[in-house]
């Protein structure tokens, strides 16, 4: 009897550790595709903040530090779109028409028009209240600011960035995975890389690039 006893209990100890090994070698698997799924969320907010933010710098020269003016600037104002009618034929050409020529005699018409932010960015329907918050995050909001660089060869350049830090990206998995993501922003620390996700700088120029690119 008694070595039946010992003997489950080995079979068990057994399941035990086996279950354990399992846990070990799942668990940063399942961190990462839940990690990813939330990162490829944020990525397309912050890509959508891009657009806005280029379309505000086309309008007003420089980018905007303010979520409430950014996201009335998408909602109300507009920018300048060409509008094009009718191109250049064959037998224009022949005539030895330009473009500028077909234009002052009204075959073709090039004019710049006003469009609507909203609908030449974005859609009708696309929920723009929503730009400023970082996806899964509870309802945080992305921080965001911009200033003007002076390059070396002193040319002002206006620059903006936004960003959301891991621990509010991630901040539904911090029950199961606390450690897992404290280790990766200690990974991202020690390269020097920022532990998140962002676009743009307001330290240096980037071309308005996330650092996932």
């Amino acid at each position: 009897m008694k070595r039946i006893i010992i003997q489950i209990a080995l079979i068990a100890l057994a399941a035990f550790l086996a279950y354990m090994i399992w846990n070990t070698i799942q668990t940063p698997i399942r961190f990462e595709k839940e990690k990813d799924v939330r990162y490829e969320k944020v990525i397309e907010r912050l890509e959508d903040i891009r657009k806005a933010q280029v379309a505000y710098e086309d309008v007003h020269e420089q980018y905007c530090g303010d979520w409430d003016s950014l996201i009335n600037f998408v909602l109300n104002d507009s920018i300048p779109r060409i509008r094009k009618i009718g191109m250049l034929t064959d037998s224009m050409m022949e005539a030895g028409l330009t473009e500028t020529q077909a234009m002052k005699k009204g075959l073709i018409i090039r004019d710049t028009i006003k469009a609507s932010v909203l609908n030449e960015v974005f859609s009708p329907d696309y929920p723009v209240k929503m730009l400023k918050i970082i996806p899964n995050s509870g309802g945080q909001e992305f921080w965001l600011a911009q200033t003007i660089i002076t390059t070396g060869s002193r040319v002002k350049v206006p620059v903006f960035e936004a960003r959301a830090h891991n621990n509010q990206i991630l901040v539904q998995l911090q029950d199961e995975f606390r450690q897992q993501i404290i280790n990766l922003n200690e990974q991202r620390r020690k390269n020097n890389r920022y532990p998140g996700l962002k676009v743009g700088s307001v330290l240096e120029t980037t071309n308005n690039a996330g650092n996932w690119e």
